[in-house]
């Protein structure tokens, strides 16, 4: 996965959750008006992993990775593109994720996107 790649020899974890800290805190920017959770139930679950991964089907790539040693942060920059699966419309979109990692662990995680290709591909609003 592009972020176990983009993360390698700076955070420890061999799987996206093991990446994670405990208290990660996850700032949703693809919101409209962008929202903040720290709560536990806010980390992404290998569940919900599960159904996003039947309702896209997907391919990404890293463009770039940038990291700042001294503060611990990384900014991923990558794209994708694919299809939803029950509706075969396409989806493509650019990210921007801004990392923090506190004792080899990703400790706080900003993720930038544009929500309308999310919109679009999943078809809402509907007309």
């Amino acid at each position: 996965m592009i972020i176990e790649e983009g993360l390698t020899g700076l955070a420890d974890g061999g799987h996206f959750f093991d990446l994670l800290a405990d208290d990660v805190v996850f700032d949703y920017i693809i919101t409209i008006p962008a929202t903040r959770d720290t709560s536990k139930a806010a980390r992404p679950s290998q569940s919900c992993t599960a159904t996003t991964a039947t309702r896209w089907s997907w391919t990404a790539a890293t463009t770039s990775v940038h990291h700042d040693a001294r503060t611990g942060v990384v900014v991923l920059e990558y794209a994708s593109q694919g299809r939803v699966v029950p509706t075969g419309s396409p989806y493509t979109n650019r990210y921007i994720s801004v990392l923090t990692i506190s004792g080899r662990k990703v400790s706080r995680w900003r993720d930038y996107l544009d929500p309308v290709a999310v919109f679009d591909a999943v078809g809402w609003p509907p007309n």
